[in-house]
C-alpha cells in the first residue's frame, strides 16, 4: 500500500487540521475565514504572490491570533492571475527568493499580530511541482532554511518530503480530506470530475481514515471550497467521535 493511501483502518491518534485562507484580493472576496478559522489548528496563510493582499493578510493573521490557530506561510509561485495553479518554469535562484521574501513579508505582519510563522507549505502548482522538479523542490527548502529552519507541509508519502527530511528540516506528511485520491496515492487532478469532495460526511469519513493511516499528521480543508466552514465542522466532529486529538503540529 502506498503511503499516501487514504483506505487505512480508522482509530485514534493525533493530527492537525489546516486550510488554506487569506486568498482574497481587494473586491474579489474568496471564502469565508471567519467562520472557518474556528475549526482549524492550522492555518496556511496566502504571501500575497498567488492570491492574499496586505489587508487580507493583516485581518487574517489577527483572526488567527483571536481563534489560537497556529499561522503557516502558504508559498507559491508569482502567479495572481493563475491564483498560483499554473506551472511556472522558474529558475532555482529566482524561486528560492520568492519564497525568501514571502515568508519574511507575512512572518512581519504575523508577528505585528502577536504570532509568528510557524511552518511553511507550498500553494497549488508549486506543492505539485516540488514532487516532480528536485530542482524546485530544493530551491524552497534552501529558503526555508535560510530563513531559519521550519517544519514543511508536503503531500504524505511524497518525494518531495524526503527533500525536506534530507535537509534537516521537519517533514509534515498531509492529507487531503475534501479531495478525491488516485489509487496510487496522488490526487485526483481538478481538470477531473468528482476530484473535489463536498459531501460533508464524505469529507468526514475520508478524514477520519487518513488520520488512522499513521503517515498523515495534518488534513487539510480547502477554504476556497463551497461550504468549507462546513466540512472543516463535520471533520472535527468525526475526528472526536474517533477518539482522535485535533492539535496542531507546530
Amino acid at each position: 500500500m502506498h503511503r499516501g493511501d487514504p483506505s487505512t483502518k480508522e482509530g485514534g491518534g493525533t493530527v492537525d487540521l489546516n486550510a488554506d485562507v487569506g486568498e482574497s484580493f481587494g473586491r474579489w472576496q474568496l471564502g469565508d475565514d471567519a467562520a472557518l478559522l474556528p475549526h482549524l489548528t492550522s492555518a496556511n496563510v496566502a504571501c500575497g504572490f498567488h492570491a492574499g493582499d496586505p489587508l487580507t493578510l493583516v485581518r487574517t493573521c489577527a483572526l488567527a491570533v483571536e481563534h489560537g490557530v497556529v499561522i503557516g506561510a502558504q508559498v507559491g509561485y508569482r502567479d495572481l492571475a493563475g491564483f498560483g495553479r499554473r506551472y511556472v518554469e522558474v529558475p532555482a535562484a529566482e524561486l528560492e527568493a520568492d519564497v525568501l521574501y514571502q515568508l519574511g513579508a507575512l512572518d512581519g505582519i504575523a508577528r505585528a499580530a502577536g504570532a509568528r510563522v510557524a511552518y511553511v507549505k507550498p500553494h497549488g502548482a508549486l506543492y505539485h511541482a516540488v514532487s516532480r522538479h528536485p530542482e524546485q523542490a530544493r530551491a524552497l527548502v534552501r529558503a526555508v532554511a535560510a530563513f531559519g529552519g521550519l517544519p514543511v507541509l508536503g503531500l504524505a508519502g511524497s518525494a518531495f518530503l524526503d527533500v525536506v527530511a534530507d535537509a534537516g528540516l521537519p517533514a509534515v506528511g498531509e492529507g487531503f480530506a475534501d479531495r478525491a485520491y488516485l489509487p496510487g496515492g496522488g490526487l485526483v487532478p481538478r481538470s477531473e470530475p468528482g476530484a473535489l469532495l463536498l459531501d460533508p460526511a464524505v469529507v468526514a469519513a475520508q478524514a477520519v481514515r487518513l488520520a488512522a493511516s499513521g503517515t498523515v499528521r495534518s488534513l487539510c480543508v480547502h477554504g476556497d471550497s463551497p461550504g468549507a466552514p462546513e466540512l472543516a465542522a463535520a471533520v472535527r466532529v468525526a475526528l472526536d467521535a474517533a477518539g482522535a486529538t485535533v492539535a496542531p503540529f507546530a
